[in-house]
């Protein structure tokens, strides 16, 4: 052990002064509550911006083919086998797109209508694996549709029910006007992906079924493609672009959704920046701590410099004072913002309006570089504050700091 953490150790064991060491006790303290309020803060967007990014990459396609004007697409089936060949893409499938109204009985909602494989669904389990209700039998006489668990409370529909589905594509003009084409469709089953705006908007059906109530032939609005690493959707979107030329194009998850995850992104910088003055607090207890000890010291101070000590020794002495409150709050901090985060994550006893934020829990996502980043701005804060004190206490000449005392 070093002469100066020797010293910078007795010193703060051995204030001499009960309001001194209250004053330490704060100071830690409030580095503690700092970061563990950072941490904890940090840690809750995370897992909001994570699972809302898996609620939308697991509804969505991650990449999407489509014609210039959402023009159908006739010659899908050859185009399919072609863009399974991009690196990245592990399964490619076509689906239809539309908007629509479902009613049943005097309950009627607006909706967006998805046409999709049921077989391909089924290997992929994308919505398979979120319903819960009922099941994915969408074939049948009438054929089968699957509703979000939201939109079936809000039209009153249960599985097995009957609904009617309406749209103005594919209507039937009549000498007294146009009639809108009806569908009617079984609910075989309630899916719930725990996010409020699928869960109230989505209806999914057979592509086949699609196809008959749009008045379409063998036509699909696009091609949907899964990748397996979602952060890859703008280089393979661009590179098949590239490769099919006009009239197609392809939009990917992140583009569609990049000024909601740029919102979170800000949000989050925000946060860290608001709670590090919690810190920034504590920091000027740890320069009042310092100060009171210097003044208190002033007689040892003068001893050891009579004895040999520098200016810069005294120095270390008390910015290492300084480090050992900052460090010892820092890391209670860091254990408090993980067993904090550890019990939202675990348990999730914090509720939300899932109309208000998309979902119905706080989710936490913990991520080490946070961590290390708050870490390393509270210790770095924590030094700073020592700088002041001990300058003071250096500049002491023996003479003086003994004959005052």
């Amino acid at each position: 052990m070093s002469f100066q953490l020797f010293v910078a150790k007795r010193y703060l064991k051995s204030t001499g002064s009960v309001f001194l060491s209250i004053i330490t006790v704060f100071s830690i303290g409030g580095i503690f509550v700092g970061v563990a309020a950072i941490l904890a803060v940090l840690s809750s967007m995370n897992g909001f911006r994570e699972d809302l990014k898996d609620k939308i990459v697991g509804t969505n396609a991650h990449v999407a083919i489509l014609k210039y004007f959402n023009e159908p697409i006739e010659d899908y089936a050859e185009l399919l086998p072609e863009v399974k060949q991009f690196e990245h893409v592990i399964s490619a499938a076509p689906f239809i797109y539309t908007k629509a109204m479902i009613s049943i009985g005097s309950y009627v909602d607006g909706v967006v209508v998805r046409g999709l494989d049921p077989e391909l669904e089924k290997s992929a389990a994308y919505v398979s694996r979120n319903i819960v209700d009922g099941g994915f039998e969408l074939g049948g006489d009438p054929p089968g549709v699957i509703l979000g668990v939201d939109l079936a409370s809000n039209i009153r529909a249960h599985v097995d029910d009957t609904v009617t589905l309406a749209s103005p594509f594919g209507a039937t003009v009549t000498p007294v006007g146009v009639f809108p084409k009806m569908m009617q469709l079984r609910v075989a089953g309630l899916f719930d992906v725990g996010m409020y705006e699928y869960n109230t908007g989505l209806v999914y059906m057979s592509l086949s079924s699609a196809q008959k109530f749009l008045n379409t032939e063998d036509v699909v609005t696009g091609i949907e493609l899964r990748l397996d690493d979602v952060y890859q959707a703008p280089n393979v979107g661009q590179r098949i672009a590239n490769e099919l030329g006009y009239p197609y194009r392809t939009t990917n998850w992140i583009d569609l959704n990049q000024t909601l995850f740029a919102a979170l992104k800000l949000e989050k910088v925000f946060m860290f920046v608001i709670l590090t003055l919690i810190v920034i607090v504590a920091a000027f207890n740890i320069i009042s701590t310092l100060i009171m000890m210097v003044v208190k010291k002033t007689r040892e101070i003068g001893i050891l410099k009579s004895m040999g000590a520098t200016a810069r020794t005294i120095m270390g002495i008390f910015m290492l004072d300084g480090l050992i409150i900052g460090v010892t709050g820092t890391a209670l901090g860091a254990l408090g913002g993980f067993l904090i985060s550890w019990m939202l994550g675990k348990y999730r006893f914090i509720s939300l309006p899932p109309d208000v934020y998309f979902l119905d829990t706080l989710p936490v996502h913990m991520e080490v570089s946070d961590f290390v980043a708050v870490c390393l701005a509270a210790i770095g804060i924590s030094f700073l504050a020592t700088i002041y004190p001990a300058l003071r206490a250096s500049k002491l000449t023996p003479v003086e700091a003994i004959r005052y005392e």
